[in-house]
């Protein structure tokens, strides 16, 4: 057959017939999925189910002989998790794609707790539990989120410890299923619009309990990558002790149950004041501890010579300048006594060496005229102008012979 164009199209049971043609190659395959619905009609060998996928909005139809759903134990129902083995099958009739299944198995609880067990260890060598990843929670949140059930004691929980511990703090409630196929992707899209809201602080996904198939969801592998994924620190409290979901590994706190969610995210506000008193009073009693301290030491540093009579260090300081004084006008006093003695007798010998002495004494002292002093008369000539020199004044004289 050619191909379609806008001149010649294919009827629509030649687009069906190929449809079903290419589907028909396909091989069969195990599907793994939650029941939505089951319904066996009256006289019929043939039942039909809605199968549903855990963690996404996604349905499918199955058809399968009534005798294998009869075959169940325990026997099959609305919500039980099924693995089944089909082959893909388009109904050209209709338009419709369907899964002819040929064997059904349902997965017990011991099957999902070992799955849960290995996706925990996936997620753990992943690094998504690793404490380096947790985010501090902030010490007083001003808007909490919130993701619980509609009406449910959780919210009621959180909500009312959280007021009465904190009047001020606020809430940005959304609610969702917390079991079942809608649950996970209600709260994947509740946890995303909280993230992004910059008011919210912290946000709480709480749930008061249930069984383990009725937790199922919050061990979902695309619930707990999108609580890592989140910028803001998430808190799970999921009320269930013996069985820990695996969201309680990847947020960033776990809390054992919604009431224990509240007192850990929200401080005490009489425990904050009572604790400020405290500490306003070991406040008071450390300055008043210092200010007597420093009192005492002040009065020890007043109580001492040098304050208590500053005057004091001046007296005895004079009195030393004063002795030092009179010490220096003695040795100085001495000192020019000393020297005017021993001047007086240098002076004395110089007298006595001195020529006017001698001069004093009645001698005289001749020179010629160029100052020399004669000692012999051979020093002179008849004729030589002399200089006599007496103890009061002198002559000029002409030397004859």
């Amino acid at each position: 057959m050619t191909k379609s164009s806008p001149e010649e199209p294919w009827p629509v049971r030649v687009v069906s017939a190929k449809i079903a043609e290419w589907i028909s190659r396909l091989g069969t395959v195990w599907v793994d999925g939650e029941i939505a619905q089951l319904s066996r009609r009256p006289g019929q060998n043939t039942a039909f189910l809605t199968l549903r996928d855990p963690s996404a909005d996604i349905s499918m139809q199955v058809t399968i002989r009534r005798a294998a759903i009869d075959a169940c134990e325990p026997p099959l129902r609305e919500g039980a998790r099924v693995v089944v083995h089909a082959k893909p099958d388009f109904y050209p009739a209709r338009g419709t794609f369907s899964l002819r299944a040929d064997e059904l198995r349902q997965v017990g609880l011991g099957e999902l707790l070992a799955r849960l067990e290995k996706l925990k260890k996936l997620l753990a060598a992943e690094g998504l539990f690793d404490r380096a990843r947790k985010r501090k929670l902030p010490f007083l949140p001003g808007r909490i989120g919130l993701i619980t059930g509609r009406a449910s004691a959780a919210e009621h929980d959180v909500q009312t410890n959280a007021l009465r511990r904190w009047p001020s703090v606020e809430f940005t409630t959304i609610n969702t299923p917390v079991q079942g196929g809608a649950a996970v992707p209600a709260i994947i899209e509740a946890l995303r619009a909280l993230d992004a809201d910059p008011a919210v602080d912290v946000i709480i996904i709480a749930r008061g309990g249930g069984s383990v198939e009725d937790l199922l969801p919050f061990s979902d592998e695309a619930l707990c990558r999108a609580v890592a994924a989140c910028r803001t620190p998430v808190v799970s409290a999921i009320g269930h002790e013996p069985d820990t979901p695996l969201l309680d590994y990847v947020a960033d706190l776990r809390a054992s149950t919604p009431t224990d969610a509240a007192k850990r995210v929200v401080p005490d506000l009489s425990e904050e004041l009572r604790g400020l008193n405290i500490a306003r009073t070991r406040l008071d009693r450390a300055i008043a501890g210092l200010l007597d301290r420093e009192e005492h030491r002040i009065a020890a540093l007043r109580s001492r010579p040098v304050l208590a009579r500053p005057e004091a260090i001046i007296d005895t300081r004079a009195a030393d300048v004063s002795q030092v004084r009179d010490r220096a006008a003695r040795t100085l006093g001495h000192r020019l006594d000393r020297a005017s003695s021993e001047l007086e007798h240098t002076l004395a010998r110089l007298r006595a060496l001195s020529p006017a002495a001698t001069l004093a004494r009645g001698y005289a002292i001749v020179q010629r005229a160029d100052g020399h002093v004669v000692r012999a008369e051979g020093e002179v000539a008849p004729g030589d102008r002399v200089r006599i020199r007496l103890d009061e004044g002198e002559l000029k004289a002409l030397v004859e012979s």
